[in-house]
């Protein structure tokens, strides 16, 4: 027990209780609410968006190969794959930035008048190769596509330190948003606290973008336009007055 420094008299404390004080039973001493009124807090959101070029590209390939004999189709695309994979080693892209992204074998069934008829195996072998060079990418896939790759399935730009830009776009995000509490105080004839009671994070990064590759091999050439990625950054801020 704390030792009891009472520095109110009898007469203060009747009056203290008959102003309406709510007061401590074991000290009578006043008991003090320390919360915020909440009609005194003005809530804006805030957000900003920044343009980037891509510096890094992830191109989804392969080869797909169909035969009766599943051990026959299995090496035919083994040796191709291997060759796709040493034309991408040759155009610059180390062996580190290739991966298998799925391999499987599968029976193939044709239906015909309602019957299941067996038709062959088909192999199918997909790798992703990651590189930085964006200019180069058309003339990867058209080696890859040269050297046997015949599944291009896409092409995915990304940014190698999405946070560089994220959290610039993040602190534009809350200047964003305190300029709208200001101006709301402003125009309402109110006096604003500049430090914020809260701010709240709202989840929004760079998507990155998907190049679909599905009409390239009618072109005689690839051409790649990579464009820009959009990095957004979203906040919601309460203040007081």
């Amino acid at each position: 027990m704390f030792p009891i420094h009472n520095s109110y008299n009898r007469g203060e404390i009747i009056s203290i209780k008959k102003a309406g004080v709510k007061m401590n039973p074991e000290y009578n001493a006043p008991v003090r609410d320390h919360y915020r009124n909440d009609e005194h807090i003005l809530k804006v959101s805030g957000s900003e968006t920044l343009s980037a070029a891509p510096d890094q590209a992830t191109i989804t390939l392969g080869v797909i190969t169909e035969d009766e004999d599943p051990q026959k189709a299995q090496q035919a695309n083994s040796q191709a794959i291997a060759n796709v994979i040493a034309s991408l080693k040759s155009a610059g892209i180390p062996e580190e930035q290739l991966k298998t992204s799925d391999y499987r074998i599968d029976p193939q069934y044709d239906y015909i008048d309602g019957k299941e008829l067996f038709k062959n195996y088909k192999v199918q072998h997909i790798i992703q190769a990651q590189t930085t060079d964006i200019e180069k990418i058309g003339s990867i896939i058209d080696t890859a596509v040269r050297s046997g790759a015949n599944s291009i399935t896409s092409i995915r730009f990304s940014l190698s330190n999405p946070d560089a830009y994220y959290n610039q776009a993040l602190s534009l995000a809350l200047k964003n948003a305190y300029e709208k509490a200001l101006s709301m105080a402003r125009t309402l004839g109110i006096s604003l606290n500049p430090v914020p009671n809260r701010v709240e994070e709202l989840s929004e990064t760079a998507t990155p973008m998907l190049f679909q590759t599905s009409t390239l091999s009618k072109m005689s050439t690839t051409p790649i336009q990579p464009g820009e990625l959009n990095i957004t950054a979203s906040v919601r801020v309460e203040y007081s007055y």
